[in-house]
């Protein structure tokens, strides 16, 4: 399945800004070029074998979602279409169709802004053990999947490569990016996730948590990176929730579920992954864009 996939690239041309676990980054005059490859990374590890056609899903959806937060906070994205980047991309239009948006470059803040509607993944975790998630309180006896009664803000550190993300509290995010740019992001967190939850819920979609990231142009602030994708985000379909028990999800889920299943040590060298778990994968992918975007 790997030769229509995209798993590196070397636009030799082309300044290489950054190379991270999914997208690799080069420098375009005064802006970035961001190429959304098909290497997919479960357990802050890069698997092995990509998923070919997530590259351009995850574009899709990140500039669907962009657009539809606008009026809530500006963002990176100048341009998805390839006719409109500058010439010097020109000789590598194949690789970029469909799977690149150049945007504006800005200071990344050093948090990744996490919103939980539902209570799963590391947030279950946190709250069994403290009855707390990022030093966010919640009640007692919530079940594993369980709706919360209001979606919470959980910040966390932003890792480097290999490393991974650690849970902070919203004084430990102040005191790294000040208060009032805390307060800013966290409510423009909070007004993206309820908006979004709304639109998914048309298509059947519960988004269960997702991740933010946000960065500052000239002092203003605007979010960065991607959007409300599969990569980022927890998609449950809705028709088959239920309280107690993990859930079905259009994301990341069925990769991770297959390598526990293995008993992977989640230590490189990532395993092979078996044919029917890669297009496993790319369905679910496709099903949150068919539901979201449409």
């Amino acid at each position: 399945m790997e030769h229509n996939a995209v798993i590196t690239t070397d636009l030799d041309q082309l300044k290489l800004f950054s190379r991270g676990k999914v997208r690799d980054v080069y420098e375009v005059g005064d802006s970035l070029l961001i190429i959304t490859t098909d290497r997919i990374s479960a357990f802050d590890v890069i698997m092995t074998d990509p998923v070919p056609e997530k590259g351009k899903i995850l574009t899709q959806m990140s500039s669907f979602w962009f657009r539809e937060m606008e009026d809530i906070i500006a963002n990176h994205l100048i341009t998805t279409d390839i006719n409109e980047l500058p010439e010097e991309c020109t000789p590598y239009k194949r690789i970029l169709e469909g799977r690149s948006m150049l945007v504006r470059k800005a200071a990344a803040l050093p948090v990744e802004c996490v919103v939980r509607g539902y209570l799963s993944g590391s947030g279950w975790k946190d709250y069994c053990s403290e009855g707390a998630v990022s030093g966010v309180s919640l009640p007692p006896g919530l079940k594993e999947s369980a709706r919360l009664p209001e979606p919470i803000f959980t910040p966390s550190t932003k890792a480097e490569a290999g490393q991974h993300d650690a849970p902070m509290t919203r004084g430990e995010m102040e005191e790294l990016i000040g208060r009032d740019m805390a307060e800013r992001v966290i409510d423009a967190s909070m007004r993206i996730y309820n908006r979004a939850r709304t639109i998914a819920g048309k298509g059947g979609i519960i988004i269960a948590d997702t991740k933010m990231e946000f960065g500052t142009v000239a002092g203003e602030l605007i979010l960065i990176d991607e959007l409300l994708t599969p990569d980022s985000s927890r998609f449950w379909p809705e028709d088959d929730f239920e309280e107690g028990r993990p859930q079905k999800s259009f994301d990341k889920q069925f990769l991770r579920d297959y390598l526990l299943s293995i008993q992977w040590d989640r230590k490189p060298p990532a395993p092979h992954l078996p044919e029917d778990v890669i297009t496993g994968t790319m369905e679910k992918y496709k099903e949150a864009l068919r539901r979201i975007v449409g």
